[in-house]
């Protein structure tokens, strides 16, 4: 069996088009399919940012119905459930936040291409809300292990109670991973969003959507992470997954300790999320990346795994220029 593991793909259907066009797809009147021997698996984030929201929901959905795909939840899927979802179990810190996800400029901006195409509350909205239920937090197969941003087994088993056999959100799972500072909210994070650390002394940084951030993601794969002490010191710019522009915000000798993480499996992983760029290459001898920023300056980009050759090597990455 070869994998096609497919990027981040942010509403640009006719990209996602031209990649699966590359690998040897074919549309028979109902669905793309593919080659013999062949099962696409989306890793999530197929909306926000791009102008072809919905054609790109109807290619992916029309594949997975077709039984010739699988996929697993990005954060922006599950944004959309919970910007669209009134918070029912109110806590303290989120007495006044009247949608698990609040509309404020920052989050109506990161969703306005979404709800541009698909109005709030219209029936074609609810239909996609409904649909979003349907995907998997994470996919692990006898051969590979499938996630939008972090493999982390702790976090796992916090949420596992919470979701269907299978790994999908129920409504009441949303309520309960929409509560900030909650085991369940943070276990959430960690999987659709990354590792993150608190920066320390106060520190913070701006983003590029101008938000002032405190924490700042975790590069969770390099082995000095992955398979390190949770008491290790660690130079901030030696760990973080930033831009230039963020990690400029911050001095370079900064240190952190206390990252909290292990990778427990000796499986491969798949991942998305973090906006690589330049020529794509494995982040580890284990894990994966296939999201090269098709929403920004990069190309939509897949990644084909042959179970009977299950080596990672940057010759199997293709993308659609």
């Amino acid at each position: 069996m070869i994998y096609d593991i497919i990027g981040d793909i942010h509403g640009h259907a006719s990209d996602l088009i031209g990649l699966l066009e590359k690998l040897g797809y074919t549309h028979n009147g109902t669905s793309y399919t593919p080659p013999d021997g062949h099962r696409a698996i989306f890793i999530g984030d197929l909306i926000d940012r791009g102008e072809q929201e919905v054609k790109t929901l109807d290619i992916v959905f029309a594949m997975l119905d077709a039984g010739v795909a699988d996929i697993v939840m990005g954060n922006h899927e599950y944004n959309a459930l919970a910007y669209a979802t009134p918070n029912a179990t109110k806590n303290k810190l989120d007495s006044a936040k009247e949608y698990l996800r609040s509309h404020n400029h920052t989050h109506n901006h990161q969703h306005e291409a979404f709800l541009t195409e698909i109005p709030f509350g219209s029936p074609e909205h609810k239909h996609w809300l409904q649909r979003f239920y349907e995907i998997p937090l994470w996919l692990e197969t006898e051969h590979a292990c499938f996630v939008h941003a972090c493999w982390d087994t702790d976090a796992m088993a916090t949420l596992k109670p919470l979701l269907t056999d299978d790994n999908r959100l129920t409504p009441d799972a949303l309520q309960a991973t929409g509560q900030k500072n909650s085991p369940e909210y943070d276990a959430l994070e960690r999987v659709l969003k990354g590792v993150e650390m608190p920066l320390p002394n106060g520190l913070s940084f701006t983003d590029k959507d101008g938000t002032v951030r405190h924490n700042m993601r975790v590069r969770w794969w390099e082995d000095s992470v992955a398979n390190g002490d949770a008491n290790s010191v660690h130079l901030v710019h030696d760990i973080a997954r930033a831009s230039r522009l963020s990690l400029s915000q911050i001095p370079k000798d900064t240190t952190v300790t206390g990252v909290d993480f292990t990778l427990n499996t000796d499986k491969p992983v798949f991942i998305g999320h973090y906006w690589m760029q330049g020529e794509p290459v494995p982040l580890s001898k284990q894990v994966v990346c296939t999201d090269y920023s098709v929403a920004g300056k990069g190309y939509m980009t897949a990644y084909r795994f042959d179970t009977d050759n299950p080596s990672l090597d940057k010759a199997n990455f293709v993308q659609y220029r």
